[in-house]
């Protein structure tokens, strides 16, 4: 398959670059390809909202700005964070403007708090604000003609210059990829290629990422050899609801304390104040180590989330998702504490990119959780995702404009393109060793390279994922290639890269934390 531009993820990233690359120009071909379906993204998960600011009687850009940089720990990219949160209510303009829909009190946008911000300024839809924006965005992409879909289409490799027999890595010309209909590993040659693939939660035992969070992206630029920065900056989220849900960990929005919510220990102690004068509304990295500390002091599995406080209405009206979900385990919010735990949500890090998105590989764009934009410093300010997600999108529209306009690549080129030359494809689910190798690296990050580290915790982690990645290389060299497989290799490669950048990085800072620095 020929494409002028190929976009890899579905999420709010992609859709919205999508949307914005047809809104001006209806002859470029434009395909998305989904790993699931096209809901299934990481953004169908975000609870919370977007951070913008819309009320400058009681907030302005500067207000956002100092939050931004203040949970980022001061190591945010000055430029970044400025044209981010001054682009921000035009690029929400849009996404009303194709059809999302927010809560409003009185005609006017309601706006929520998060932990780290100054002022209320979180534009949301209920405790749903993901699903409604990914709703929202696929209806609006389905409507532009010269954008296409293709549902269950897995990424494998980006296709290079290595692939033409050059020993040099210039230029990407599109992917190959599993697709789960033909049961075939195909190539789409692109002129122009998004990588839009989300993070890479599935690293680690506790995650609120769904289940297709396995690093695609970032494995796939790191064997291109794309410049990746800053993974050791894993953002882990303070609030998880503890049992998890047939096997997956379900996020409690901090929306929740941001509406009066309060952490306390089992024995019923409120220990927020002991850590910082914010209490339960400090930075989700502060927050969450306190968690651990208090779980570790009092050899406890879990702290509990006191909604007491909280207007049952108010909840009811806030919060029906966490109702729901919390009352179908035999939990009531509104009578007794939520118990929780931290959870790995968010990399802060990831496949480093300029101004309008442009990675260090001619013809690769990279937007949302999976770049490395500068925004979030070393720890991102909650909410502050989407709105990146958002602005990026469209700045890698407007180069993508110029690029397709000035790019001199011929039809024949890209017929040149190889097929793929590796094993077959099979479609088994249920691969045993690829299960067993997965959750051994879940086990092991989970417990060397997590919101506490120290260095003989990650030499450790080190040393023990050099035996996975040679396990798995066995079963990649000797199989067919399966979905499973295929996100394992990702997974294995995130975290030898998250190891190394942590052993490499000098100081506390943020989100990365190790107890030999201090």
């Amino acid at each position: 398959m020929n494409t002028d531009v190929l976009i890899i993820g579905s999420g709010i990233a992609g859709l919205s670059y999508a949307i914005q690359l047809a809104s001006q120009s209806e002859q470029i071909k434009i395909v998305i390809i989904s790993k699931r379906d096209l809901m299934e993204t990481n953004t169908r998960y975000a609870q919370g909202g977007i951070a913008v600011v819309s009320n400058f009687i009681k907030d302005s850009f500067d207000k956002h700005v100092q939050d931004t940089q203040k949970a980022g720990d001061y190591i945010c990219d000055e430029q970044v964070v400025d044209f981010v949160v001054k682009e921000g209510p035009e690029r929400l303009k849009d996404l009303i403007a194709w059809g999302t829909r927010f809560d409003t009190k009185d005609k006017i946008l309601h706006l929520g708090r998060e932990g780290g911000h100054s002022a209320e300024r979180i534009v949301h839809y209920k405790d749903q604000s993901g699903l409604q924006i990914q709703e929202a965005l696929i209806h609006k992409a389905k409507s532009f003609k010269n954008i296409s879909f293709l549902e269950n289409h897995i990424l494998v490799d980006l296709i290079t210059d290595h692939h033409l027999g050059s020993k040099h890595y210039q230029r990407c010309y599109g992917a190959y990829v599993i697709s789960k209909i033909d049961k075939e590993i195909i190539h789409i040659v692109a002129r122009i290629t998004v990588l839009s693939t989300g993070g890479a939660g599935q690293v680690y035992a506790h995650t609120t990422n769904p289940e297709a969070a396995t690093g695609d992206g970032l494995g796939a630029a790191y064997r291109a050899k794309v410049k990746i920065k800053h993974l050791q900056f894993v953002q882990f989220h303070p609030t998880a609801l503890y049992p998890k849900i047939k096997g997956n960990t379900f996020l409690i929005t901090e929306a929740v304390r941001g509406q009066g919510a309060v952490l306390r220990t089992l024995s019923g102690k409120a220990f927020m104040s002991s850590y910082d004068e914010r209490e339960d509304l400090a930075s989700r990295d502060i927050v969450a180590r306190a968690i651990v500390n208090e779980m570790k002091k009092n050899n406890d599995q879990f702290v509990l989330l006191d909604c007491s406080s909280i207007d049952p209405s108010k909840f009811k009206q806030l919060f029906p998702t966490i109702l729901t979900t919390c009352r179908s385990v035999g939990i009531q919010p509104l009578k007794e504490p939520i118990p929780v735990v931290p959870a790995a949500h968010y990399f802060c890090g990831g496949i480093e990119v300029d101004h309008y998105a442009q990675t260090s590989l001619s013809g690769l764009y990279a937007i949302g959780e999976c770049s490395h934009t500068g925004l979030h410093g070393a720890n991102r300010l909650a909410s502050n995702s989407l709105l990146e997600a958002l602005v990026f999108a469209q700045r890698a529209a407007q180069s993508s404009i110029k690029s397709l306009n000035s790019l001199n690549i011929s039809d024949d080129f890209f017929d040149q393109i190889p097929k793929w030359k590796g094993l077959k494809v099979a479609m088994e689910e249920d691969d045993p060793d690829v299960f067993k190798i997965k959750s051994e690296l879940q086990i092991l990050m989970s417990r060397y390279v997590g919101i506490l580290n120290s260095n003989a915790g990650l030499s450790k982690a080190e040393l023990n994922l050099q035996h996975l990645f040679e396990r798995t290389q066995i079963l990649y060299q000797n199989n067919k290639l399966t979905p499973q497989l295929a996100s394992l290799r990702n997974l294995v490669s995130v975290a030898y890269l998250i190891v190394k950048q942590s052993q490499e990085y000098p100081e506390n800072k943020g989100v990365f934390f190790n107890k030999d620095y201090v």
